[in-house]
């Protein structure tokens, strides 16, 4: 093990059974050379051998300090390091307290988790952030409490232990890129500790952040223009890539990075099986570059990962790097890091491209941007979703655009008029969050209901226009759900539930439209789900259609590829999957017209006979020789 000395760690290792102390050698042995390989890309030679004796036994404390249930986990994760590939995945993500108030209320709501299929359920954050406005959680005061209103760590450790007895791992959020004005650190650095000033970025005048800020995007344009904030008690800019009162760390520091190992293995010792890696892409500053997605970034990554791989290997990572997918594929590990980074990445190209296809009615650009996907590793998994808690950012890439006839821009600008009702024919009814007159961005909030035009169909009464929304809104959930992947449900979307009309009306929140999209779990509404004929129950039960027939199909286990195969009809998206049992092909179609799709494919692609999992009924061609697709259907095809 390259320089690392167990001798070290002799007094953990000689208060352990003779069976764990091997296990941990063992471990080192196989991921200390990619800690070793980590570190080494990103510090100094005369850093390195102290950074890994202090790294070292905070591993191996953490390694001793495991419960008995948790070390088992690890067992069973390390004999099947596959295990969240699984079509058997189903994800659900939610703020706590508006799903149920607390912690314990998450407690007292995990049947309806189960009757839905959840198996992977990510919190939005639940550390204790600074008061008043906090980015929604994301302005951590302190990492190792939780947010008194929501209950305590023990409270945390508790509902870590419920899920994992009813077959749900739970996600946690950890801030990597910056901490509250108020964290610890912060405050001793405005205190004039030196050691702490150093986990920051702090400038006596504005040389430094002018050259940097020449080349670095504004994140938040309207309410926290620039990176860098002047702060009296510091008598420095510091960096605030965010907000003013969001600190960017210095990773460059070798203690930030002991400090981050530590609380990724006390969120792990918690119950934790997933850590979520907030703003990951901008951990890394290089003068000249927009100070995102830098190789050092993703050695990093690979340092911690190893780490958590010798003390907790039931832990896996999730990379929050929304971002061009020519990047966004190396936070899932190419080249050196090839699997050796994070194991979940979200597929921000494959919603974007979701909603696109449904406003155009067309699938031949989303056919270009997925197809261009540069391949990962076949170890780790992408997580697809519809929605999440944020905005929705029209990522479409001008090349990929101008190679299928449209314009880049006039693209966007027209995904951003139908998603907010601009456009005449627009039935959606969503926000304009952050528009920058300069680029002409124009982000949109809103639930996938009110995108879809629900909201506006069951508001003026049309059972039609309702009818026709539920469709359009099920075909997105089956295209996310038969991607691969584990598909994630934003909180009620599964009900099919409306904007939130109050948003505005909380305190902290009327600055930001992404509430719109984030209201407070209506139980009563909830109720409704088996109430046959209303909204809720017609989405959920078509939701939970689709994640029933998904964890009964071995084809979507996500080490299998998805393949996007061309068009035949721009109003068809296609999607292969070459499995051992045979091969899968989903057919979407994403018009409100009938659309015709080649029989002689599905014999060159080996189904000859096709039987869709959705309807239970075989899928063959007409006498025109097609295979005739109804509006706004979904078909899983497999063989007959």
């Amino acid at each position: 093990m390259q320089s690392l000395s167990v001798a070290q760690i002799s007094d953990v290792l000689e208060a352990l059974s003779p069976e764990r102390r091997e296990t941990l050698e063992v471990r080192l042995e196989r991921w200390w050379p990619d800690v070793h390989a980590g570190l080494s890309a990103v510090y100094r030679p005369d850093q390195v051998p102290e950074l890994e004796s202090r790294l070292l036994r905070v591993v191996a404390r953490a390694f001793a300090e495991r419960g008995p249930e948790l070390a088992r986990l690890d067992q069973a994760r390390t004999l099947d390091p596959g295990w969240f590939q699984s079509e058997q995945m189903i994800g659900y993500a939610c703020y706590a307290d508006r799903f149920a108030g607390t912690l314990q209320g998450v407690r007292e709501h995990i049947d309806y988790l189960r009757e839905l299929g959840v198996t992977y359920l990510h919190l939005m954050p639940v550390l204790q952030p600074r008061e008043g406005d906090n980015d929604g959680g994301y302005a951590v005061a302190d990492y190792r409490q939780v947010r008194a209103d929501l209950g305590s760590v023990d409270d945390l450790r508790s509902l870590a232990t419920d899920l994992r007895e009813n077959g749900i791992s739970l996600v946690a959020d950890l801030v990597l890129n910056h901490v509250a004005r108020e964290h610890a650190w912060a405050a001793a650095a405005r205190a004039g500790d030196q050691r702490y000033r150093d986990y920051f970025y702090v400038h006596p005048d504005r040389t430094v952040p002018d050259a940097f800020e020449a080349t670095l995007p504004e994140v938040f344009p309207d309410f926290a223009p620039g990176s860098f904030t002047w702060d009296d008690d510091l008598a420095g800019w510091v960096w605030t890539t965010f907000n003013s009162w969001q600190w960017d760390v210095n990773w460059s520091n070798p203690d930030v990075f002991v400090e981050y190992a530590d609380i990724v293995l006390f969120l792990a010792s918690l119950g934790v099986e997933v850590v979520r890696l907030d703003a990951i892409a901008f951990v890394w500053k290089e003068l000249g570059t927009n100070c995102q997605n830098r190789p050092q970034v993703h050695a990093i990554t690979q340092a911690l990962r190893a780490l958590v791989r010798v003390a907790a290997p039931a832990v896996i990572f999730k990379a929050e790097a929304i971002v061009a997918p020519q990047d966004l594929v190396h936070y899932l590990g190419q080249g050196a890091h090839h699997g050796k980074v994070s194991d979940l990445a979200y597929h921000n190209s494959l919603m974007v491209q979701v909603w696109s296809m449904l406003a155009a009615q067309d699938v031949r650009l989303a056919v270009r941007a997925l197809q261009a996907m540069p391949p990962v590793p076949a170890s780790t998994a992408w997580i697809t979703y519809l929605r999440c808690h944020d905005d929705i950012g029209w990522a479409i890439d001008d090349a990929d655009a101008a190679a299928v006839g449209l314009d880049g821009f006039a693209h966007r600008a027209f995904l951003s008029d139908w998603y907010t009702g601009g456009y005449p024919t627009s039935p959606a009814t969503g926000l304009v969050f952050q528009a920058n007159p300069a680029t002409g961005d124009r982000r949109v909030s809103g639930t996938a209901a009110a995108l879809v035009g629900l909201d506006r169909a069951v508001a003026e009464g049309d059972p039609g226009a309702t009818q026709k929304a539920i469709d359009r809104l099920l075909l997105a959930h089956a295209i996310v759900m038969g991607f691969g992947g584990i598909p994630v449900l934003w909180m009620g979307d599964e009900l099919g539930l409306p904007n939130d009309d109050a948003w505005a009306s909380e305190p902290g929140h009327a600055d930001d439209n992404r509430w719109v999209h984030r209201p407070r779990m209506p139980w009563d509404v909830a109720e409704t789900r088996h109430t046959p004929g209303v909204v809720p129950e017609r989405v959920f039960a078509g939701v939970r259609h689709l994640v029933d027939v998904r964890r009964a199909t071995a084809h979507l286990d996500a080490s299998v590829p998805a393949r996007v195969l061309g068009a035949s009809d721009p109003g068809v998206l296609a999607v292969l999957r070459r499995h051992p049992l045979g091969p899968f092909l989903a057919l979407y179609n994403i018009t409100d017209e009938w659309r015709a799709w080649p029989g002689h494919r599905l014999v060159e692609l080996g189904l000859g006979t096709a039987h869709d999992l959705l309807s239970g009924l075989d899928l063959d061609a007409g006498a025109d020789g097609n295979v005739w697709l109804a509006p706004l259907a979904s078909h899983w095809l497999v063989r007959g």
